[in-house]
């Protein structure tokens, strides 16, 4: 048996990616009246469905639209990425406790030292979000590292916000309610002024571990697996509009590979990732029709290969390779 070795030249792998950009994002009727329903209403939008359906990028995609008519509202959403071990004020900001202390030892014999608490602040998503949107001036210089003339609107996005503890959601009601929070170690409250809009944004990959006192001050939008016409504009958008493999026919079997998923089946992204394996795989050696029930040996490896990006459990993997 001949030892094989990972010796690709890492050249031959560049150039492969093509980045879906924010504006590019596909909104159905439905999604885009979800969202203008939450901002009319200043409630946070609540969006669930399956990984990998486009649910975080839907903050971007909102955030560029709304920048692009609204000159004072920032382009790029402030992001906080759950954790298991979150908490409310994680959102709003973080302490670094054990710097202050090490400071703090270091200077203690110059009795004339003051340490500025302040300086150990961060702000996280949401309390840059009130910030950038504060009329107060003291605030914005003390906390923000950008240097502002007014305040500005934007959005925010807790991603799979079912990720953190169930107290996680009670916790933080009030302050995207009222969009204020409070730094307990300065003893500052920071609030947007009555102008600005800050857009909320949470991800889920279900709403059951939500508590149902959050739930009724969300807007709500499940978003459905996409429709085979929507799935070939998602092609297009990441492989090129000339690419080979925007074709019903890939479409189609990848619905049926997916239909055959026992344990876990594909999502979008997964199904963008497999186009882009068979690509650089070259399945399509010329521009001949590809018939799945016809594949020339070479072809049929190749598909073997990349069910490990559809296939994500030892016997959803042996059902479908099965040829």
């Amino acid at each position: 048996m001949n030892k094989l070795k990972i010796d690709f030249k890492l050249s031959e792998f560049t150039g492969q990616r093509i980045e879906a950009k924010a504006k590019d994002y596909i909104l159905t009727p439905e999604l885009q009246s979800a969202v203008k329903v939450a901002i009319a209403l200043g409630q946070p939008l609540l969006i669930t469905g399956e990984p990998g359906t486009g649910k975080t990028r839907l903050a971007h995609k909102v955030a560029y639209d709304l920048s692009q008519n609204n000159e004072n509202l920032i382009e790029k959403p402030f992001v906080f990425n759950t954790k298991t071990n979150s908490v409310a004020s994680d959102l709003f900001y973080t302490y670094d406790a054990i710097k202050h202390f090490h400071d703090a030892n270091i200077k203690h014999k110059n009795e004339n030292c003051h340490l500025d608490t302040s300086k150990y602040i961060t702000l996280q998503a949401l309390g840059k979000a009130i910030a950038f949107a504060s009329d107060d001036e003291s605030i914005k210089e003390k906390y923000l590292e950008e240097k502002i003339k007014h305040p500005q609107s934007s959005v925010v996005l807790i991603d799979e916000i079912d990720k953190a503890p169930r107290d996680f959601s009670n916790d933080i009601l009030n302050e995207i309610e009222n969009y204020q929070f409070t730094i307990k170690e300065t003893d500052e409250t920071i609030k947007k002024s009555s102008e600005e809009k800050i857009i909320v944004i949470l991800t889920s990959n279900s709403e059951k571990n939500l508590p149902d006192a959050f739930l009724r001050r969300c807007v709500f939008f499940h978003l459905p697996f996409p429709k085979k016409d929507e799935l070939i504009e998602i092609i297009k958008l990441h492989l090129g509009d000339t690419s080979k493999y925007a074709k019903d026919v890939f479409v189609d079997y990848f619905l049926e590979v997916r239909e055959n998923m026992l344990k876990k089946k594909p999502a979008t992204a997964e199904f963008i990732s497999w186009l882009k394996v068979l690509e650089l795989e070259k399945f399509i050696e010329n521009d001949e029709n590809i018939d799945f029930d016809n594949l020339t040996k070479k072809q049929e490896n190749i598909l073997k290969i990349s069910y490990s990006l559809l296939a994500k459990t030892e016997e959803d993997l042996k059902e479908n390779t099965n040829f």
